[in-house]
């Protein structure tokens, strides 16, 4: 396992990285039991970072993953979680304002069963008013960090654009972290025009979805995913290809998301044990290069066809 630095928080990450979203029954139903056994498979065999949301599940996955954290020691794993996302009796539901913050805080320490956060995140800014999480979110967070019951302050988005915005618009070393999902993947390598940005303003680097949300699987996106059909199309052919050279695609695609040590660590989830294992000796498998060219070729050749016949 490789560990890279996030950022200037003086955290030391591995760069495969636990998601416990799954311990919510986020994708389907779980075994508890099973979900708890996933988190002590990955931090045994080398994962430090683990990251949770009072969203994932409407709070299960944090109690879940709350059960499993009892069993291990606290110096081995550094704790993200997130505000502003949340869900009760089906309904999802969003609040960024300084008070509830403050209390999904604590909260959260207590479904988990810590008494600090290493990293707090704002949850999908694009959700919130960006004006609201500058003025009124981040600085309650801040002010959290000051007296200690966090570690280090972050925000998430599918949009990069939305990050670099908010850490425009807040004092340096506001935002210690940025996690993006789906955008440092085989298909899709937008993350990399905003590398400079974050590192220029001293903000490391969390990337999520290495399968970019089922696209890059050899069962391919689910029916939800919201990808139009020449992407998943072409995603499927490169499927087939690295099945017909011996080597699923699931492999090459973590590899390649966790490849780059400019982006400190790639978040992936499942609660099952045994994909937990699987991933993480596929990220400490050397990658065949010339089968990442081959893929992207397919992808892109697949994506030029079909939009030049529209």
């Amino acid at each position: 396992m490789i560990y890279n630095e996030l950022g200037k928080t003086g955290m030391r990450v591995s760069n495969l990285s636990f998601g416990a979203s799954s311990l919510g029954g986020v994708f389907h139903d779980i075994r508890e039991s099973e979900g708890i056994k996933a988190v002590h498979t990955a931090v045994d065999n080398g994962i430090n970072f683990i990251d949770v949301s009072p969203y994932y599940g409407h709070y299960k996955a944090e109690m879940v993953l709350g059960k499993a954290l009892k069993e291990i020691q606290r110096d081995r794993y550094y704790l993200s979680t997130k505000v502003g996302r949340y869900g009760e009796n089906g309904v999802n539901t969003w609040d960024y304002s300084a008070k509830r913050v403050t209390d999904s805080v604590y909260e959260s320490m207590e479904r988990l069963n810590i008494d600090y956060i290493d990293l707090i995140n704002v949850h999908d800014v694009e959700f919130a008013d960006l004006n609201q999480v500058v003025n009124e979110t981040l600085p309650a967070l801040v002010k959290l960090r000051e007296e200690g019951v966090v570690k280090h302050v972050g925000i998430t988005d599918l949009q990069p654009e939305n990050l670099k915005w908010v850490i425009e618009h807040v004092p340096a070393g506001t935002v210690e972290s940025v996690l993006c999902f789906c955008h440092y993947s085989l298909n899709d390598e937008m993350l990399l025009d905003y590398l400079d940005f974050f590192e220029a303003n001293n903000v490391g680097i969390i990337n999520a979805s290495p399968f970019s949300m089922g696209l890059l699987s050899q069962r391919g996106a689910p029916a939800w995913h919201p990808a139009p059909v020449a992407l998943k199309e072409a995603c499927m052919r490169a499927s087939d290809y690295c099945t017909e050279h011996g080597y699923p695609i699931e492999k090459l695609a973590v590899q390649y998301s966790t490849s780059n040590q400019r982006i400190a660590t790639t978040l992936f989830s499942s609660a099952n044990p045994q994909n937990v294992l699987k991933n993480i000796d596929y990220v400490n498998s050397p990658m065949d290069s010339s089968l990442v060219e081959e893929v992207q070729k397919i992808i892109g050749d697949q994506m030029r066809v079909r939009w030049a016949n529209t």
